[in-house]
């Protein structure tokens, strides 16, 4: 393997196929429904071979699968603490179809902080928080020429 002193350079290859180098984890307080919430209303579904569970039989850490791509779901450890202390992360995902995925979300009642719109970067998106206040950000890619005027102060 050559090293490089580029910091973005892939020195660091991964020890599995399948696994990706940046796995966000996410704390919650109440795992179990944050796990049955988030794969209700975003679509997200649960690799139950990653399930850890404590003596009482609750999640104590898991992973969800999203597309792609993968998010650790835990309770407050040594790795962070409640999001009742104030939440210090926001997903942005990126999806196929951004307004069906908001149809859907909505009619699960999930709480819409930033209602369906065409950014100035050039994605459509929409953002909701979960039941513990954790902000996602939902988006696809506007076509090259349905781009929205850029900001100007």
């Amino acid at each position: 393997m050559t090293t490089s002193t580029d910091p973005t350079a892939d020195n660091c290859p991964t020890t599995a196929t399948n696994r990706p180098r940046i796995l966000p984890h996410l704390i919650y307080d109440d795992v179990d429904g944050a796990v049955a919430w988030l794969c209700s209303a975003f679509g997200f579904r649960e690799d139950v071979a990653t399930r850890h569970l404590d003596d009482d039989g609750r999640i104590q850490r898991t992973q969800l699968e999203v597309l792609d791509s993968r998010i650790t779901l835990g309770r407050p450890s040594i790795h962070g603490t409640s999001p009742a202390q104030g939440v210090s992360a926001m997903l942005y995902v990126h999806v196929g179809d951004v307004d069906a995925h908001y149809a859907h979300a909505c009619g699960r009642g999930a709480r819409i902080d930033i209602p369906l719109d065409d950014a100035p970067w050039g994605d459509r998106r929409y953002q909701a928080s979960d039941p513990e206040g954790h902000p996602w950000t939902f988006a696809q890619p506007l076509a090259a020429g349905a781009r929205p005027a850029a900001c100007h102060e």
